[in-house]
């Protein structure tokens, strides 16, 4: 089909595993460290212990000039390896987010594989395939840059400290975007 895609995107970044799964914890937090991709992120669901069952509405946007809403519903609780959702909204598929340290870093993969619903998307993928996976990848090199200053950021030993780590990369085409969610 031709709004099907696959995206194996590969980050490395300084730190834990425990502090990955720190941030990734708190899906809430997106807007501030990943603010050039996430919007806003409202929980409508708790979901049980790790995180399964959790739903997460999100607004998201690229370099491009559309934003899309979304809701991830974890289905493979958080662990030391990674955990797994299912997105419904403008999109459907799944994602897998796998974590492996590797000595002062972690890898982290994220396997996405999406079939557009959005009609901006669905009807227009064919022709613009090429300019969507570039969107992509954008906002996934935005993710890893964001997620390591946001490691760097609660590193920090101190409030002066913590200043010093610059900020994450804004959002683009500001001025087109709704409001964010609560």
């Amino acid at each position: 089909m031709a709004s099907d895609y696959r995206f194996l995107t590969v980050w490395r970044v300084a730190g834990t595993v425990d502090e990955v799964k720190a941030v990734f914890s708190d899906a809430q937090s997106l807007p501030q460290w990943w603010p050039s991709v996430y919007l806003g992120a409202h929980t409508i669901e708790e979901g049980s212990e790790g995180g399964v069952g959790r739903v997460v509405e999100v607004h998201t946007k690229g370099w491009l000039p559309y934003t899309l809403r979304w809701a991830m519903h974890v289905t493979e609780p958080l662990t030391d390896t990674g955990f797994g959702l299912e997105a419904t909204g403008d999109f459907v598929g799944t994602g897998k987010w796998t974590f492996a340290p590797d000595g002062p870093e972690v890898e982290i993969t994220y396997d996405w594989r999406i079939r557009a619903t959005k009609p901006l998307l669905s009807r227009s993928s064919r022709l613009l395939r090429p300019f969507f996976a570039a969107n992509h990848r954008w906002a996934m090199a935005r993710g890893e840059e964001s997620l390591g200053l946001e490691l760097r950021r609660r590193r920090a030993a101190d409030e002066a400290e913590r200043r010093r780590v610059p900020e994450p990369p804004p959002t683009t085409f500001a001025r087109l975007v709704r409001p964010r969610l609560p």
